[in-house]
C-alpha cells in the first residue's frame, strides 16, 4: 500500500524557515524507489542539520548500498531546525525524509548515526515528530525498528531504553544481512511481531538489542552485571569488520548538496582503522586493524566521484591519511592526473612525523595553498608521552620550518586541555609551542607575516580506549588554565598578535562525558532535557550547560559519578559486554603505561603487542604497498 508524501503540506511551511532548501531533496545522485515494489524499507537519519549530516560518509554510502539492493529502498531524514519543528507541530506535518518527503513511521527501519553523543535529544524530536514512542517498551508492531549505529553507538547504554537495537563496528555487510533477517520474517507474515524479530537479529551476536539484557547494580551505584534474559541471546556482542575495502568502493554516485553543507567535497576513505595508539582516541581504537584501499581502487573512486558529481575538491580520508603506505605514489599520480584543471586534493589528517614537505606541494599543485594542520595533543612533551603521541618537540620545529621556508605561511595546531595526569604547567607550555613555531617561521622566511592558530578543545574520555577508566577534569580546572593560556599568549608583545587562540570552555565537554561513559540511567537525563527544549546540543548557541545540570538533578543522577570519579581496575563498565575486539587486560596496562609514561610503538610496523583485535576478529592489518600505478595514466 503506497504512503503518501508530506510535501504537498510541508511545502506552504517553508517560506516561514530559515534554509527551506535544504528540506526539498532531490539532490544529483538522490534516489526515490517506488514505495510499493520493495518490500524492506529504510529511514537513515544523520541526527543533525542537513548541513552536517549531508557529508557524512557513513549514511552516504549506506544510502547507497541499500538502494542498489532489489526490493529494498532508503530515504534521508535530518533534523529540523526549531522554527520548522514548530509549525511542523501546529500543523500536524510529521518527521519526514528528504527523498520521497514520505513520514519516517511507515518505514521497517529507522537506521541513527551517531559520530557525537550530543545528537540524542535531536533523535528524541525526530521519533515524537514521527508519532514513533520514545521508549521502545511502548512501541508496537506497527512501529520501525529504531536502530544505532557510529562510533557514539559503541556506547549505546545512555539510550538504550529509546533503541530497539544497535550495531557496533562497519555497516556495510551487516545493514545488508539485516535487510534480509526483515526482509524473511515479513515475508513468512511476521510471525511473533516485533519481539520476534529482535529476536532474529539479536541471536546472530551482530545487533545488539538493548531489552533482551537487565542491568544489575551494587548499593553504592556501580554496575554488578550485565545479563542476557533470554536463552538464545549472546553475552556479548561483537563489532563488524569490513577486511577488502576494494570490494566496497562506496560512495559511487555521491550526493551534491542543493543547500550549503560543512564540507563541499568528494571524499575518498584511503583506509581504515589506526594503529598509532594514541590512547585519547577513540575512534583509532575501535576501527582497528588498518585496512588499506589500493592505489588503484583510489584512484578509480576519484575519478568516478568527479565525473558523477562535479564536485571540484577531492578529500583522501582515514584517521591519518599520511600513513597510508602509498601516499606518496597516490598524490603524486592524482596531481599529475588532475594537473591543469580547477580539481584540488586535500588530505584533511596529517600527523606531524607523517608530514613531509613533497607530499604537501602534490597537494597544492592543483590548488590553492591554504594552512597546515597538525595536532600535537598535548603541550608538552611529559602529556605527549601520556597520550603516546610520539611527537617531540623536534619533530613539530623542524616540520613547521620546511612548510614556512616552502611558501605556507599559515599553521593550526590543535591542543586538548584536561588531560589525565594534567598540570597547569603542561597547558602553559602550549604557549612555548606557539611561541617557538612563531619564531622559526619568521626565521626561515625573513617575514614577519607569519600566523600560528592554536585550537584547544576540551579532552572527554571515551569507552573502549585506556582512558575509560580516567577522572575526567572538572570544567573549572579546564576553564582556569584555558584562562591563563589565553593571558600568557595575549601578553606577550613579541609573539601574541602572530598567534590566534581558539578554544572551546570546559562546561560541554562535562555533558559529553556524562553520556559518553553512561549507564541506562543516564536516559532519564537525556528525556529531562528534551522535554525542557534540549536541541541542537552540539551547536555552541543552542547548548545550555544549566539545563543539562537541571535535568540530571530531576532524574536524581550525580554527574560527578559519572566524569570525574577515576574507575577501579574491575569495576564493570557499562559497555563491557559489548565487544571492539580490544583485550580488557591489555587496555588496562596501556592506562598504566600512560600513568607511567611509557610510549607505546605502532604494531604497523612493529611486532604484535596484543592488543587483541585481530585473533578475537578473525582479522588482521592489510597494508601496502602493492605495486601498482595509479591508472589511467593520462592527463584529464
Amino acid at each position: 500500500m503506497s504512503v503518501e508524501s508530506v510535501f504537498p503540506r510541508l511545502e506552504a511551511l517553508l517560506p516561514k524557515v530559515q534554509k527551506p532548501i535544504q528540506y526539498v531533496g532531490g539532490e544529483l545522485n538522490s534516489t526515490v524507489k517506488d514505495w510499493d515494489e520493495a518490500d524492506v524499507r529504510w529511514a537513515l537519519m544523520y541526527p543533525d542539520a542537513y548541513e552536517v549530516g549531508l557529508p557524512n560518509q557513513g549514511v552516504a554510502i549506506l544510502y547507497e548500498i541499500l538502494n542498489e539492493l532489489p526490493d529494498t529502498l532508503a530515504e534521508r531524514t535530518y533534523s529540523v531546525w526549531p522554527d520548522l519543528e514548530a509549525l511542523m507541530r501546529e500543523h500536524g506535518v510529521p518527521q519526514f525524509t528528504v527523498d520521497g518527503h514520505r513520514p519516517v513511521r511507515a518505514f521497517d527501519v529507522l537506521g541513527l548515526s551517531f559520530s557525537t553523543e550530543l545528537g540524542y535529544t535531536n533523535m528524541l524530536t525526530a521519533l515524537d515528530l514521527a508519532g514513533i514512542p520514545l521508549h521502545a517498551a511502548e512501541r508496537g508492531d506497527d512501529d520501525p525498528i529504531v536502530l544505532a549505529g557510529g562510533h557514539a553507538a559503541f556506547n549505546p547504554e545512555p539510550i538504550a531504553d529509546f533503541l530497539d537495537a544497535a550495531v557496533l563496528g562497519d555497516g556495510e555487510q551487516i545493514a545488508i544481512a539485516i535487510t534480509e533477517v526483515i526482509r524473511e520474517w515479513k515475508r513468512e507474515g511476521s510471525p511473533g511481531g516485533r519481539d520476534e524479530l529482535l529476536m532474529r537479529l539479536a541471536e546472530s551476536g551482530g545487533v545488539y538489542v538493548p531489552k533482551f539484557y537487565d542491568v544489575e547494580y551494587h548499593a553504592d551505584g556501580r554496575i554488578k552485571r550485565v545479563a542476557p534474559n533470554r536463552p538464545d541471546v549472546p553475552w556479548r556482542v561483537h563489532k563488524h569488520t569490513v577486511m577488502d575495502l576494494d570490494e566496497w568502493p562506496y560512495p559511487k554516485k555521491p550526493l551534491v548538496p542543493l543547500a550549503e553543507t560543512v564540507h563541499e567535497r568528494f571524499s575518498v576513505e584511503i583506509f581504515r582503522g589506526c594503529t598509532r595508539g594514541c590512547r585519547f582516541c577513540q575512534a583509532g581504537m575501535i576501527t582497528r586493524p588498518v585496512r588499506e584501499r589500493s592505489i588503484t581502487t583510489i584512484g578509480a573512486m576519484v575519478e568516478n566521484g568527479i565525473k558523477e558529481s562535479g564536485f571540484n575538491e577531492v578529500g583522501l580520508l582515514s584517521l591519518s591519511s599520511a600513513d597510508h603506505s602509498e601516499i606518496g605514489e597516490v598524490a603524486k599520480g592524482l596531481a599529475d592526473r588532475y594537473e591543469g584543471t580547477n580539481t584540488s586534493l586535500s588530505l584533511p589528517s596529517t600527523r606531524v612525523d607523517a608530514f613531509n614537505i613533497d607530499l604537501a606541494n602534490e597537494f597544492s599543485r592543483n590548488g590553492r595553498r591554504s594552512g597546515l594542520t597538525f595536532a600535537p595533543e598535548g603541550g608538552s612533551e611529559r602529556m605527549r608521552k601520556v597520550i603516546n603521541k610520539m611527537v617531540t618537540e623536534e619533530d613539530l620545529i623542524r616540520t613547521v620550518t620546511t612548510a614556512y621556508s616552502q611558501g605556507w605561511r599559515q599553521v593550526k595546531l590543535y591542543f586538548m586541555c584536561g588531560l589525565p595526569t594534567e598540570r597547569d604547567e603542561d597547558v602553559l607550555g602550549i604557549a612555548d609551542l606557539a611561541k617557538k613555531v612563531i619564531q622559526a617561521g619568521r626565521e626561515a622566511t625573513g617575514s614577519r607575516d607569519i600566523r600560528c592558530t592554536v585550537s584547544i578543545g576540551g579532552f572527554v574520555p571515551k569507552p573502549h580506549t585506556p582512558f575509560q577508566w580516567a577522572a575526567q577534569a572538572d570544567h573549572e580546572t579546564v576553564d582556569r588554565r584555558l584562562k591563563e593560556l589565553r593571558d600568557v599568549v595575549r601578553n606577550d608583545r613579541q609573539y601574541g598578535r602572530a598567534i590566534g587562540f581558539r578554544y572551546h570552555d570546559g562546561k560541554p565537554s562535562i555533558v559529553e562525558g556524562l553520556l559518553s561513559r553512561g549507564d541506562r540511567r543516564v536516559g532519564a537525563v537525556i528525556r529531562a532535557v528534551w522535554e525542557d527544549g534540549g536541541r541542537f546540543d552540539g551547536w555552541s548557541e543552542h547548548f545550555s550547560f544549566d539545563r543539562w545540570m537541571t535535568g540530571a538533578e530531576k532524574a536524581g543522577v550525580d554527574v560527578d559519578w559519572y566524569t570525574t570519579r577515576e574507575r577501579e581496575e574491575n569495576e564493570v563498565l557499562p559497555w563491557d559486554h559489548l565487544d571492539a575486539g580490544l583485550d580488557r587486560e591489555w587496555l588496562w596496562q596501556d592506562w598504566q603505561d600512560a600513568v607511567n609514561e611509557t610510549e607505546v610503538e605502532d604494531c604497523r610496523w612493529t611486532p604484535c603487542y596484543d592488543c587483541g583485535v585481530c585473533p578475537t576478529m578473525g582479522t588482521e592489518i592489510q597494508i601496502g604497498p602493492t605495486g601498482r600505478k595509479l591508472l589511467p595514466l593520462t592527463v584529464v
